[in-house]
């Protein structure tokens, strides 16, 4: 694939991609602009024209025209690459080589579930029965129907495989597509058919059942385009809400994100068919650090949000909770109920530990010891994922408050959570992040301030990667004279290896937790010995 990145690269310039996100001002030979993460308080954006790169300073990244497209968008690389290719009017086929069977392959699929969406579409307009339901009971309008392309299957045996036979597919292509059940019949039959759509187009469907029968919802399997523990539904109608306006609220539902949308409120995703995974998290911090759950506020909906806060440490997100449903049981209730109070709801959203916090004092006798305990014990594996020191020391000092008792109690309630404590210096996200920007500097003044006795620093070959180095020099560096270079030289290895150690402790410490939950005081005892000589180190 490289003859075709080169060819894309060729006929998109590196400003007009950026260009189409943020606005871009002449700066001498480059252009400059404000960071489309929203990090900077002055631009800091760099655009290079003649070496097709780009360089965010404030937020440390960069890279070519398909590194932004994937870092802007929330999206896979193979996405933006099909996403360039289609605006340079560029033909993937004639460059996929090997890989011209899989790529084969995946073309079939997905004409297979263009197709289909567009039967089940034209099925629900010759229904009316099943009009009345989408549109009367669902309260579902023309333009929300057609946004979300919404359809109908057919409650017959195989009326979508004789109508794609006609097409010219074949049955083990349909079967690869995910349309068909075991008897190589229609996999759905008598459903509300809801596609799941990505930047690439359909790669599958959730579809609801409308008579009696189980399972309420079915939804297609994970194929060769679908993945449920990367797939996030309702994104690509939501992504240029949730870029203009800052946050992201994540519902239970698809049919809540739908009605959502409906609602005004377009900034609402699910996950579909699957807990929240990491690499849904990730998706959405390349667009927003503002998530906002809105789950049940029952036992699942409690675990859903742990869960979330315990990925979320280490994305840099700031996660709270939407649950003011006016007595409604779920987001797509209340909108029935009154669009405005949606929209409203999530207006008034509460950071996700002090909801947590109230939920756990709500099912615990704080009046008691045992309930106390429990209560310390839950709060404090709760704040092990709160990574702010003044955050953390803010809800310890809460939770003393309402056990009456001191911080310093709580810390040593535990000797996993003490240990934990004492050794966790620093995020080991941001620790990572720092890592990198000296990791860069080091590389930029080695490459082109001529230090060449910089010990531990790779140089690498790869020109996009050279040509971001250069804008790096050139903005930090550009006047320097070789003794300060030298200088600056020592004093960025001193400081990367200091954080190195940082990240060690905090791995060595996540290590420990592990070995003392498991019991194991051998493994233990192992650790200890690590840490301690990683402190004569230091």
């Amino acid at each position: 694939m490289d003859d075709a990145k080169e060819e894309i690269r060729a006929r998109l310039p590196v400003e007009d991609v950026v260009g189409q996100y943020i606005e871009l001002k002449r700066a001498g030979r480059n252009l400059k602009g404000r960071s489309p993460w929203g990090v900077d308080k002055t631009p800091s954006f760099m655009v290079s024209p003649e070496k097709g790169i780009w360089h965010d300073f404030s937020a440390n990244k960069g890279g070519d025209i398909f590194s932004f497209v994937m870092e802007v968008e929330g999206i896979s690389f193979r996405e933006a690459l099909e996403k360039l290719a289609a605006q340079a009017g560029v033909e993937l086929q004639r460059y996929s080589g090997g890989d011209k069977a899989v790529a084969e392959r995946k073309r079939r699929m997905k004409e297979i579930l263009e197709l289909s969406c567009r039967y089940y579409q034209f099925c629900l307009t010759k229904n009316a029965k099943v009009c009345d339901y989408v549109f009367n009971k669902r309260n579902l309008n023309k333009s929300t129907v057609k946004e979300f392309r919404i359809g109908y299957s057919p409650n017959q045996g195989k009326a979508l495989v004789q109508f794609l036979t006609k097409k010219g597919y074949k049955m083990a292509e349909m079967e690869a597509a995910g349309v068909l059940n075991q008897y190589k019949g229609d996999l759905f039959r008598g459903r509300m058919m809801v596609p799941f759509i990505d930047s690439a187009g359909v790669i599958g469907y959730t579809a609801r059942i409308l008579g009696k029968g189980e399972p309420k919802y079915l939804n297609t399997p994970e194929t060769l385009l679908f993945n449920k523990s990367r797939f996030v539904f309702g994104l690509v109608q939501a992504k240029e809400a949730i870029r203009q306006n800052g946050f992201v609220v994540i519902v239970e539902g698809n049919m809540d994100v739908i009605s959502s949308h409906q609602a005004g409120v377009k900034e609402a995703v699910a996950t579909s068919g699957t807990a929240m995974t990491e690499s849904h998290l990730k998706m959405l911090s390349r667009l927003t650090d503002d998530v906002r759950l809105a789950y049940d506020g029952d036992a699942a909906g409690v675990k859903a949000t742990e869960r979330a806060i315990m990925l979320a440490g280490d994305l840099g997100i700031s996660l709270s909770v939407i649950s003011d449903y006016h007595g409604a049981k779920d987001p797509d209730e209340l909108i029935q109920k009154d669009p405005k109070l949606w929209q409203e709801a999530v207006k008034n959203y509460c950071p996700a530990v002090d909801w947590l916090l109230d939920k756990y004092e709500e099912n615990l006798d704080l009046n008691s010891g045992p309930g106390k305990r429990e209560y310390a014990d839950l709060a404090m594996k709760l704040l092990k994922n709160v990574t702010h020191k003044v955050e953390k020391k803010h809800y310890e000092q809460l939770v003393a408050r309402k056990l009456d008792c001191s911080v310093s109690d709580l810390v040593e309630n535990k000797v996993a959570e003490n240990a934990s404590k004492r050794l966790k210096k620093a995020n080991l996200e941001a620790a990572s992040d720092i890592i990198d920007k000296l990791q860069c500097n080091l590389q930029a003044i080695a490459v082109y301030g001529g230090i060449t006795e910089v010990k531990g620093v790779e140089i690498p070959d790869d020109e996009v990667r050279l040509g971001e180095l250069e804008m790096i020099f050139e903005k930090e560096y550009g006047t320097w004279n070789k003794p300060a270079l030298e200088k600056e030289a020592k004093a960025l290895l001193a400081r990367r290896k200091a954080e190195e150690s940082k990240v060690e402790a905090e791995r060595l410490a996540q290590e420990w937790e592990k070995a003392s939950e498991e019991g194991n005081e051998t493994l233990q005892a192992d650790i200890e010995r690590k840490i301690m000589a990683l402190r004569r180190v230091k």
